[in-house]
């Protein structure tokens, strides 16, 4: 009998430091790309998309723009006066005087309730733990406007394997960005959108959908069991619009390929609230973490980046692609000298059947 495939270790590989990519691409389009097929493996570059893909195809896309989510913020009045602090907001949206905000706080214990904390006319009053989330703390928005802040002083919130002394550059808001970004909201970047120009985007049959993807994101799987993980609920919009192209693609039988792994969980998660699977217009949260007993219900084919041992969207990848098959491309993709992660190559995977 077959070992359950049910423990984090399952989902590991082996990658040299000098793989994980530090940049972009000098040029969207130019990373390379590996097509994982039922029956063999391809090497292409990322400009060849369409080229790969069935010309039928219903491409989903991601198109949550990256709030420049990360501040650093002075203590102004309290029990942490001076201090500095380094805050990455978990859901960054428009927010005025008297609302409520939770953000990570590296340094959180030396703050105490009732403590200020001030950068650029923005100034939060230290609440305590989340209200959800127990990484996150809790502030209220005493004055200022919390985007109008993030825009003017915030960071890029590139990811921790992103290593930089000097921190994010001015290339980074564009290239940490797809081109068809179009409502503020992320703390990361969908990933597997940052390879595509308009020009590529034209060639093809897009259905946009919206995912704000939030900071578990990065969180590894700490649990014994892959089925407990969680990565909090993240926010959620699908257009009457896009939704009825993607029931109209359904009902036809057309191939459906969800560019990243933020589009491939919104499309599973409103499918398995539906009886019929259908995706349907919404607007809310989803906290869905595909494992290897997800049952699929849209994505054909899947466009995403090579992403970390031991997380959960590798083994969203190994649930869709079948894990063996997957993790001997991804050994593959080591030898072959493979950059890895948000600014590395990509791939494309079909389901197994």
């Amino acid at each position: 009998m077959a070992t359950p495939v049910t423990r984090p270790e399952d989902f590991d590989f082996a990658l040299p430091a000098e793989q994980i990519a530090q940049h972009p691409a000098e040029r969207r389009g130019d990373a390379r790309m590996l097509v994982l097929r039922d029956s063999s493996r391809e090497h292409r570059f990322a400009r060849e998309l369409p080229d790969v893909l069935p010309a039928d195809a219903l491409v989903v896309v991601n198109d949550s723009s990256v709030v420049p989510a990360r501040i650093h913020a002075s203590c102004t009045e309290g029990r942490a006066l001076g201090r500095r602090f380094e805050l990455l907001f978990c859901a960054p949206s428009p927010a005025g005087p008297g609302a409520r905000v939770q953000a990570w706080v590296r340094g959180a214990k030396r703050l105490r309730g009732g403590d200020l904390l001030t950068v650029d006319g923005l100034v939060l009053r230290y609440e305590g733990a989340g209200l959800v989330d127990p990484r996150a703390r809790s502030f209220t928005i005493v004055a200022g406007e919390l985007l109008a802040a993030l825009e003017a002083v915030g960071e890029v919130p590139l990811p921790p394997y992103i290593r930089r002394p000097e921190g994010p550059g001015r290339g980074d808001r564009d290239r940490y960005q797809t081109v068809y970004a179009a409502h503020r909201g992320s703390v990361a970047a969908p990933t597997a959108g940052l390879h595509w120009t308009p020009e590529l985007l034209a060639r093809l049959d897009v259905a946009p959908i919206t995912l704000h993807v939030g900071p578990g994101t990065f969180l590894p799987m700490d649990v014994d069991d892959v089925e407990q993980h969680r990565v909090g609920a993240e926010r959620v919009h699908v257009s009457e619009a896009s939704a009825a192209r993607i029931r109209s693609a359904q009902r036809e039988g057309r191939p459906i390929v969800a560019v990243g792994t933020t589009a491939t969980r919104t499309l599973e998660s409103l499918a398995a609230d539906d009886p019929e699977g259908a995706i349907r217009s919404f607007t809310g949260s989803v906290d869905r973490v595909i494992t290897p007993s997800h049952a699929w219900r849209v994505v054909d084919i899947l466009v995403t980046n090579f992403h970390l041992p031991r997380s959960s969207l590798l083994m969203l990848v190994c649930s869709l692609g079948g894990r063996e098959r997957v993790l001997a491309a991804y050994r593959e993709a080591v030898a072959a000298g493979y950059r890895f992660y948000s600014y590395g190559d990509c791939m494309v995977v079909e389901r197994a059947r």
